[in-house]
């Protein structure tokens, strides 16, 4: 799968630094692709076959220095190799590429649509994704895919990406407490998948709403006996013995 001109004697993900020591521009470069993440990690909690990457590098050549998306995806490889994890993702080892990898355009421009674009490119990265809440004019989100070796910007919001079997899109909502514009993943049909927190409201209004049923029911029922009792009471007033009508 990797056609890459690789040397003979290759160093392994333990011997190759995990980090550029780069710190990140803004908060959002580590919370919009960990939301990401932790609906996958709901989303695809059986499945073992994914991996989603944060902040980590991604080396393509042992003489070159990694590659540092804010997010990535890859499809096909082990979830986890062990309790130590990932410190970086090793192409040589890996012998998957990621389909997709996302940069989030913070205040410091770091060439998102030039440079990086043609990189990802290079790698054959299938489908990049540029986020920018900064732009005025054009469409926050950018998704771009790769077509005969170049990358062609799909149109709407959510975008469908059938090789994954989600959409992903942007929109205004909550998390870690924040009201703005979140990135989210999408069905087939543009539904937006829901976050931990959501999930987690949802149950609990499943469990009140439940609550709320067998409370009615038991009023229901205390209702009833107290008619049956009213009702006993009052043939009894009339001479008649409610036991001998059974």
């Amino acid at each position: 799968m990797l056609n890459f001109d690789l040397p003979r004697y290759l160093p392994s993900a333990d011997e190759l630094p995990d980090s550029d020591e780069t710190p990140v521009d803004n908060e959002l470069q580590e919370l919009i692709p960990g939301l990401l993440k932790a609906i996958l990690l709901l989303l695809w909690a059986e499945r073992m076959d994914w991996f989603f990457g944060i902040d980590m590098g991604i080396y393509y050549h042992p003489d070159q220095p990694a590659i540092v998306p804010d997010g990535f995806l890859s499809l096909g490889v082990e979830r986890f190799y062990d309790e130590e994890l990932r410190p970086s993702y090793v192409l040589w080892d890996e012998q998957v590429l990621p389909v997709l990898v996302l940069e989030v355009v913070s205040q410091n421009y770091r060439k998102e649509y030039s440079d990086k674009l043609d990189n990802y490119a290079s790698l054959g990265i299938l489908y990049y994704v540029i986020y920018s809440s900064r732009r005025r004019r054009k469409p926050h989100l950018e998704v771009h895919k790769l077509v005969n070796g170049k990358y062609e910007l799909q149109t709407g919001n959510p975008v469908w990406l059938p090789e994954i079997g989600l959409g992903i899109g942007c929109e205004r909502g909550n998390y870690c407490g924040v009201t703005r514009e979140w990135m989210y993943w999408y069905d087939e049909e543009g539904k937006r998948y829901p976050t931990p927190e959501e999930r987690i409201n949802q149950a609990q209004q499943q469990v009140r709403l439940a609550e709320q049923r067998a409370q009615q029911e038991a009023q229901r029922a205390q209702q009833e006996a107290q008619r049956a009792q009213q009702l006993a009471e009052r043939l009894r007033a009339l001479g008649i013995d409610p036991d001998d009508l059974s």
